[in-house]
């Protein structure tokens, strides 16, 4: 690329014309004049910009800057350039942009946030549709920062838009996962498959009966066991990379959900839970891509007692022959009239417990302490007592040797 120096050189040899001259550095002809003027008098230093070296007059000021790094430093800490400049435009009014704030904070020798290289993996392609597939696992963290109890986020991640649903549970087990997702179904629908690691709630580790053998069943889980009444498929990854995605989301959400719970002050869970409500909208707007295909896969959400009789924890047990059922550590009296040696618990996500056979609720009663067998006492065998003979009795009436022939020793 030809420099200007070396057309206006041409021009001041009179080579070219200013119109000429004006066409290939696209100015004016007057902007040509007034740069001739400048290198007659200054020489080539005439063609450097009057602007160089100087600060620009959109420059951010000195006491504004100032005040964001000084609200960084006493608030923002931890928090990335792009978290950091968010809050300082939504709590402060200081609006700069996040690669601004980061040359402000790595002049000031602040590069926590720099980025680590990591390996490479293979790159899978998206699905297509919303509601193909969804990526599910718990983060366990400490959410709240010592402000309240650890506890996991449950969160469920489109795999074709990105879109996020989340709840928080104190624990990572069967009940958290079936009451998140039946939270996750009535707010979208049933997805058709759902990928998931090799978690316990996930993935039986028991090995399997001679009954499932012959029948060529592997055996399951609760939860994989709902998702099949439900007709959803049950993925298993066999490794953090394969659920890239929601462990990406868990990085991101670690980072930003926690600092968003400091500010709105939140140390409990249904706080957390209420607070996700609101936040996760405004975050799904921000980050959730579109699909590759329009078509929403979801399959239309059952009704409530149905989808709470689906995922729930299903036990058989032995209906005893005075209709008494052991659960638990706990005795139960059916009341209903029922041919049948075996029933169903249903211990529901609510806490509530329901005793079913093939589908039908029974009547029930807690029966609060079993009955007490009533105390026999115990009498002594007459076998065992000690037998004492009769005074008459001949063994009595033996007659012993006199001492002196006991001491003179045995008779010769």
């Amino acid at each position: 690329m030809i420099s200007g120096e070396h057309y206006i050189r041409q021009l001041r040899e009179k080579r070219i014309t200013q119109r000429a001259a004006g066409e290939m550095l696209q100015l004016t002809d007057r902007q040509i004049r007034r740069l001739l003027g400048r290198v007659k008098t200054e020489g080539d230093q005439g063609l450097v910009h009057r602007g160089r070296g100087k600060p620009s007059n959109r420059r951010i000021s000195e006491k504004r800057k100032a005040k964001a790094l000084q609200l960084y430093e006493q608030q923002y800490g931890d928090f990335g350039p792009t978290l950091a400049a968010e809050k300082l435009a939504e709590r402060h009014g200081i609006t700069i942009s996040d690669e601004t704030l980061r040359g402000w904070l790595l002049e000031n020798g602040v590069d926590h946030f720099r980025r680590r290289k990591r390996p490479h993996r293979a790159w899978r392609e998206r699905r297509a549709h919303v509601g193909e597939l969804i990526q599910l696992d718990g983060s366990h963290h400490d959410w709240f920062e010592g402000r309240g109890p650890r506890c996991v986020l449950m969160a469920y991640i489109d795999d074709a838009s990105s879109r996020v649903f989340a709840r928080f549970h104190a624990y990572e087990g069967t009940i958290p996962a079936m009451d998140s997702f039946q939270c996750y179904i009535r707010q979208h629908g049933i997805p058709l498959a759902v990928y998931a690691d090799k978690h316990t709630t996930y993935r039986s580790p028991v090995e399997p009966t001679i009954e499932e053998q012959l029948a060529g069943a592997a055996p399951q889980s609760q939860f994989g066991r709902a998702l099949e009444e439900l007709g959803v498929e049950l993925i298993a990854a066999h490794s953090p990379q394969a659920k890239g995605r929601v462990e990406r989301l868990f990085k991101t959400f670690q980072d930003r959900v926690s600092k968003e719970l400091r500010l709105a002050e939140v140390s409990t869970l249904d706080a957390a839970n209420a607070f996700l409500k609101s936040y996760l909208p405004i975050y799904n707007r921000r980050f959730a891509v579109p699909p590759a295909q329009a078509a929403d896969l979801h399959r239309p959400r059952l009704a409530r007692g149905e989808l709470a009789r689906i995922l729930c924890i299903k036990t058989k047990r032995v209906l005893r022959r005075d209709w008494t059922v052991a659960h638990n550590g706990h005795l139960y009296q059916v009341q209903t009239n029922v041919r049948a040696t075996q029933v169903v618990i249903e211990e529901r996500v609510d806490g509530t417990l329901r005793i079913t056979h093939q589908g039908h609720g029974l009547a029930y009663t807690l029966i609060a302490a079993r009955p007490s067998r009533p105390i026999v006492p115990q009498t002594a065998s007459r076998r065992h007592r000690p037998v004492t003979p009769w005074q008459t009795h001949p063994w009595r009436k033996r007659t012993l040797p006199p001492r002196e022939l006991l001491a003179a020793g045995p008779i010769t």
